[in-house]
């Protein structure tokens, strides 16, 4: 007989219309996923947009021809305009909508396309740069489209354009060049041994796991429980459709999450990478499987966590930012939902497709992404921004597991629908002073008060390096740490999962172990539409890893 567990949320009353919270209903109990809003430079009536080309392609106002790596140009959403990247912030012509004029010569890249429709408007928190150009943000609560003016590059590689830009390298480039992010401190060996391709000619399929159970599910992909059949070892799988990130910037995204579970396979806190494989119409990441389930999880049964437990995660948590800071890579996705416990109840986070690569020393970018509850001020005043954002994510997730609810919950804010609204968020976050629970102890409010600065320069873990973190270290909150055992895991956790078996999924949500463990059928008219060449060089498989197994 199957049996299912179900869990219930129960409220007083109804709410007033379908679809608004009932009183009382606390929104921080849900998952909510990281967005990433696409950025827009409007120059001269221009709304322009970094494009990629495999095509010739010739620049609008200088002639030369657009080429190289990555996003070579940018393209006029409105009018078809192609130019440089570094051309664009001086056109003087005027936009005209492509329907009011006459369609270009041949001899140049075509032009016509998804992508082109007009902006209906600035993001609320839009803003204007240094430069001059207006950065408009346009939220992408949708798939990504299908484009058709070819201007998807057939190498498949994304190369940083600048400093402050959010362009990455292809899987090819990057693997080949064996790079590791751009931070400090050495490579050590494994670093090497992981991020080189071809160090072992064995690759994976879909045929090499059995499928045991779904664990977790994301706006572009799955996550599944799967078994190794040659070594019977547990991994997690994350899948991903390629119909749902031929859009050039989730390509990119797909890029970075690839390298940097390279880079992180080295750290103890950080979930490392196994293998990635691929077929006509999926990608697959095989990942650690983390079985103590995620803080989200455990926090929608526990309310709110000791102070002694919330210290000792907020420090294993910051030693993998600060990982992940000295290799030149922006978090920029700290939340519940990525912190992982494993067996024995230490951290591990998860899910890079928002990091940030290539971050050196006073490096910023302007990407406005994150999940909306933990975006630091400074991304929602259009502000370029470097690693301080992950701090302040930090305190936003101290202050939860702590206070046992959101920094930015407003009382009554259920039963006034303009109170509920992403806006209105944005606005408490920006203007509302934080309120410390007066039940915690005078060292987690002075703690809370130093990561939720909303000025970066005077957040904690944000001054000058190399003394950025040993502010943190050095806090009063966190004297009880042994940083040096913490670090090598020698700490005991003050939570251990209760686990019968390696495939114990009781730390997992029921909505995602109760569906039905199978892939769609391809559909062969989608998989004509994906251009393959997009995803060349994917498959890898970590060295390191696979000694191991052979020594099994």
């Amino acid at each position: 007989m199957l049996s299912l567990l179900c869990y219930i949320f129960f409220f007083p009353n109804v709410p007033p219309a379908p679809g608004m919270p009932c009183q009382g209903e606390d929104r921080s109990i849900y998952r909510r996923g990281a967005r990433r809003w696409r950025k827009l430079y409007r120059v001269n009536g221009h709304v322009f947009q970094a494009r990629r080309f495999n095509r010739r392609a010739f620049c609008a106002f200088c002639g030369d021809r657009i080429w190289g790596l990555g996003r070579q140009g940018f393209k006029c959403t409105r009018c078809k305009l192609l130019v440089h990247k570094k051309c664009h912030k001086i056109v003087r012509k005027a936009c005209v909508p492509s329907q009011q004029q006459p369609q270009p010569p041949q001899s140049q890249a075509s032009t016509s396309g998804a992508g082109g429709g007009p902006v209906s408007g600035d993001h609320p928190y839009g803003f204007d740069q240094s430069n001059g150009d207006r950065l408009l943000l346009q939220g992408l609560s949708s798939p990504p489209g299908q484009d058709d003016d070819g201007v998807e590059a057939s190498s498949g590689a994304a190369a940083a354009s600048g400093g402050g830009g959010d362009d990455n390298l292809g899987f090819r480039s990057r693997v080949a060049s064996g790079e590791a992010g751009a931070g400090g401190g050495d490579e050590s060996a494994l670093d090497e041994i992981a991020g080189a391709e071809g160090a072992n000619d064995r690759q994976y399929s879909l045929s090499d796991f059995e499928l045991i159970r779904v664990i977790g599910r994301g706006s572009y992909a799955k996550v599944l429980m799967v078994e190794l059949k040659a070594t019977k070892r547990i991994y997690a799988m994350k899948v991903i459709k390629k119909s749902l990130v031929t859009d050039d910037e989730d390509i990119d995204w797909v890029q970075t999450e690839k390298h940097v579970f390279e880079t992180a396979s080295n750290h103890p806190f950080l979930v490392g990478l196994h293998s990635c494989f691929q077929t006509p119409s999926r990608l697959f990441f095989v990942i650690e499987f983390v079985r103590g389930g995620d803080l989200m999880f455990h926090m929608q049964r526990q309310r709110r966590l000791p102070e002694e437990h919330a210290r000792f995660y907020a420090a294993e948590i910051s030693l993998a930012l600060n990982f992940l800071h000295t290799k030149g890579i922006i978090y920029r996705d700290l939340k519940l939902d990525n912190v992982l416990l494993d067996h024995e109840g230490h951290v591990k986070l998860t899910d890079y497709g928002m990091c940030k690569e290539g971050v050196r020393e006073g490096d910023t970018t302007a990407t406005f992404c994150g999940t909306p509850n933990y975006i630091a001020p400074e991304i929602l005043r259009g502000e370029e921004y470097g690693f301080s954002v992950d701090w302040w994510a930090l305190g936003v997730l101290l202050y939860e597991m702590l206070a046992g609810r959101s920094p930015f919950d407003i009382a009554g804010a259920s039963e006034n629908p303009d109170q509920n609204t992403e806006d209105y968020l944005f606005q408490v976050i920006l203007q509302k002073t934080i309120r410390i629970p007066r039940s915690l102890s005078v060292k987690a409010a002075s703690v809370l008060k130093g990561f939720l600065s909303k000025e970066p320069a005077e957040r904690l873990g944000c001054g000058r390096s190399p003394n950025a973190f040993l502010e943190i270290m050095t806090h009063p909150f966190f004297k009880p740490i042994d940083w040096e055992m913490l670090e090598q895991k020698q700490v005991t956790p003050p939570y251990r999962p209760r686990l019968d078996s390696d495939r114990d999924l009781a730390n997992f949500p029921p909505e995602f172990t109760d569906e039905p463990v199978h892939l769609t059928p391809d559909d062969p008219r989608a998989i004509d539409r994906i251009d393959q060449s997009e995803f060349e060089g994917f498959e890898y498989v970590n060295p390191l890893l696979m000694s191991l197994e052979d020594c099994v």
